[in-house]
This record gives structure tokens, sequence and C-alpha cells, in this order.
């Protein structure tokens, strides 16, 4: 687990009713996020576990010992596993030295991204419970990564996104949609790698409805668009998720959020850390 943790005055008051928005605390609640994402990965979505996970019934990988982990909990439900209705996975540049390479890296070239000379946020294995899928738990989980991102000063997010499915001529509208209108600028755009990559240029501009692509991109893909996110060059297929990767990028100086604009308000007025 990280040792750095976006302590109460860096959070402010990330709260909702009986939802809390905070950062993994303990090896305990990591624990109960890794349950969280298997329920949701594995057992709602159909991803293809490997025997270790099957028997522990948690989703986990290498990575998840040097990163953050937000998560929403509702204090309605307890203190134990059922609490953790949602998570976020957060890997900055000193947690992907830690372990060796960020997540995304194992798909797609990102070297213009870590380039960069400023703080860079990987955003990952993203989950909320089917109950907790409604517009306010997802803006509260959003809080929490807004303060996060003016906590830390980041200047660029980016992560592997999913669209469901291994089928890439199902996914050809949105796919081709996403390339022609959100393509990230060439300083900016990782590219999948060689034997990976899947064109996503499979319609052309005036054969897309865009209304239907977007109403067939998952609502986490819409979500990073209307904060100004771009996408890669590139889809990926990962056989063991049972989906369809892009690579997003979002610059934070695009977001026009108002919880982003608040905590970069707290920043400057130095009511917050």
């Amino acid at each position: 687990m990280s040792d750095t943790i976006m302590d109460q005055d860096s959070a402010g008051d990330v709260r909702m009713g009986t939802l809390e928005v905070r950062l993994a605390q303990s090896s305990a609640e990591v624990d109960s996020a890794q349950a969280l994402r298997y329920r949701v990965f594995y057992e709602e979505m159909t991803a293809n576990p490997s025997p270790e996970m099957a028997a522990q019934r948690r989703d986990f990988d290498a990575f998840d010992a040097h990163c953050d982990h937000l998560l929403v909990i509702d204090h309605a439900r307890g203190s134990g596993p059922e609490a953790v209705v949602g998570t976020y996975r957060l890997i900055r540049r000193p947690m992907a030295e830690r372990a060796g390479r960020f997540y995304s890296s194992s798909e797609y070239d990102i070297t213009p991204l870590v380039s960069l000379p400023g703080e860079v946020l990987e955003l990952g294995r993203s989950c909320v419970d089917a109950a907790y899928r409604t517009r306010g738990s997802m803006q509260l989980l959003w809080r929490g990564i807004a303060a996060y991102v003016f906590h830390h000063r980041i200047e660029l997010m980016f992560g592997c996104a999913s669209l469901p499915g291994n089928d890439v001529q199902a996914l050809a509208q949105p796919l081709s949609y996403l390339y022609h209108h959100h393509l990230a600028p060439p300083a900016l755009r990782p590219v999948a790698l060689p034997g990976l990559r899947v064109d996503m240029r499979l319609m052309e501009p005036d054969a897309i409805d865009a209304k239907r692509a977007l109403n067939d991109l998952p609502p986490l893909i819409k979500g990073y668009l209307r904060l100004g996110g771009f996408v890669g060059d590139g889809a990926v297929i990962d056989p063991q998720f049972n989906t369809t990767d892009v690579c997003v990028v979002v610059k934070t100086d695009q977001v026009t959020d108002k919880y982003f604009k608040h905590y970069e308000r707290r920043s400057r007025d130095g009511s917050g850390a």
C-alpha cells in the first residue's frame, strides 16, 4: 500500500449522506476494494479469474501494493468489506517507479505521457456496486479524484478504459467515433503496442451515427470525454476481462467540472492542501 495517504485536510469534506469517499487506510480496506472488484469484474461482467483469484474471490495484481486505492464507503452498511461500494486505483509516477512500470504500458506505448515533466496519474480498476450506480455516487467518486488531483498537482490523467466484449466489429461505431472525433494530439497520443493494436478506423466519418455511438459508449468513457478527454491510437482486446480497451488521456487544465474548480479555489486560498 502507498505510504502517501490523502488526509482529511487534503480530501476536504467529501461526503454525501451516509457515503464517504477517501483513500484506503489499511490492508483490510484494500482487501475490501479487491473483493468489490472481484464481484463486479468476475461475477457480474464474467471476466476470467486466475485460480488464485477464484479461490480468494479477490481481484489483485502486483500493482496493488504500490498504489493508492480510492474508496466510496457507505457507513450505513457498517465497517466491514460490504461497506466499500466503489473504488478507483490511482498510480502516480513514484508508485509506477516502485512497481517497475505503469499498468497501461502492457498494452500501450505511453512514452509521450511519461516523458512529460509534471506529475501524471494513471486511473484504473474502476468499479461501483450495482446498487450504487447513480449520478450522485459517481459525482462523489469524481470529487475524491478532484481532491487527489489538486493535492498532488496532477497535470495529466490517463488509463485504459473498456468497452464490453471482444467482438471489434460489434464495436465499430463507438470505436470509429472515438478515433475520428477524440483522437489525442500527437504530443499526447499513446499508441497500442505492435501485435496488440486493433485499428479503430472501422467506419468512415460520414457513416457514423454520432448520437448512437455516444449512447453505445460506457458511462465511464463518456465521463472522460465530458472532461475534455482524448483517446490513443488503436484498441486492444483483453481476453481476461472480456473487453476491448482504449487508452484515455485527460489534461487536468481542461477539466471544467465544478468540483475541480472547487478544489483549485481551496488550494489557491490556502484552505486545502
